[in-house]
């Protein structure tokens, strides 16, 4: 029968705009002295919400805890196209915006749904020979990319104040949201970006269970253990 530590286990953070997902695991290293840490499913640095973080022997589940389907919520800002499909990106078009309805965005917003083949954009942590291609698109470079196959559950609509539009999206892993607000810009023929992004869910974890980083760093090492969901308890839930 396995011992596991109470430090083998996941970390459910609420992950604040601003630092990368690897700044996240680093800090939390740093911060209680782990000697293996990972995380599950990368969060643009911009994007907030739910990031798993495996500690120990928990960092043997990351690959079965990153397939699992995500649930988010955004905005996407219509009338501005930018390169990298978010507000991170350099602006390279502007447009006015066509009069819009909720019901019209929720009718285009349906043509997402099902299975589709998907093109990472130039700016993201997929390799290319090794490179990631954030990296390449830094050196002013596109190089082509293979489609994936996702599929988007349910993708809905709920706000529109122009050019503003609220979202929440269910989809499955690897999905890049970025590039959906994109595309649905040139399909209504105005662009646009996706403004933000939160993680609401990955599988059976929920963000209104996690705990925000900040406080999370604030903590000393015997103050972190209650926030562990132990390593059985992470294998059940992704088991379901």
């Amino acid at each position: 029968m396995h011992t596991f530590d109470p430090f083998d286990g996941a970390l459910l953070v609420d992950k604040p705009a601003g630092p990368t997902s690897h700044d996240v695991v680093d800090a939390i290293r740093r911060q209680f002295q782990f000697k293996k840490v990972g995380h599950c499913g990368t969060l643009d640095p911009n994007a907030t919400g739910l990031l798993i973080i495996v500690l120990g022997r928990a960092t043997k589940l990351s690959e079965k805890l990153t397939t699992s389907d995500k649930h988010y919520a955004g905005t996407i800002r219509f009338g501005e196209t930018t390169d990298t499909f978010d507000a991170d990106g350099q602006l390279v078009a502007s447009l006015p915006v066509p009069p819009l309805t909720l019901d019209q965005l929720n009718q285009e917003a349906a043509s997402f749904i099902g299975d589709q083949m998907q093109t990472p954009p130039m700016v993201s942590a997929v390799k290319k020979a090794g490179v990631p291609l954030y990296k390449l698109a830094r050196q002013g470079l596109e190089v082509p990319r293979e489609p994936r196959l996702i599929h988007v559950y349910r993708f809905q609509f709920t706000d529109y104040q122009e050019p503003i539009a609220q979202f929440q999206i269910l989809c499955t892993k690897g999905t890049y949201v970025r590039s959906i607000a994109h595309d649905l810009g040139q399909k209504i023929g105005c662009g646009a970006h996706l403004a933000s992004l939160r993680r609401l869910a990955a599988g059976p974890f929920q963000v209104a269970r996690a705990t925000p980083l900040d406080r999370i760093l604030s903590l000393q090492r015997p103050q972190l253990e209650p926030l562990v969901v132990p390593f059985l308890k992470v294998v059940e839930m992704a088991a379901s």
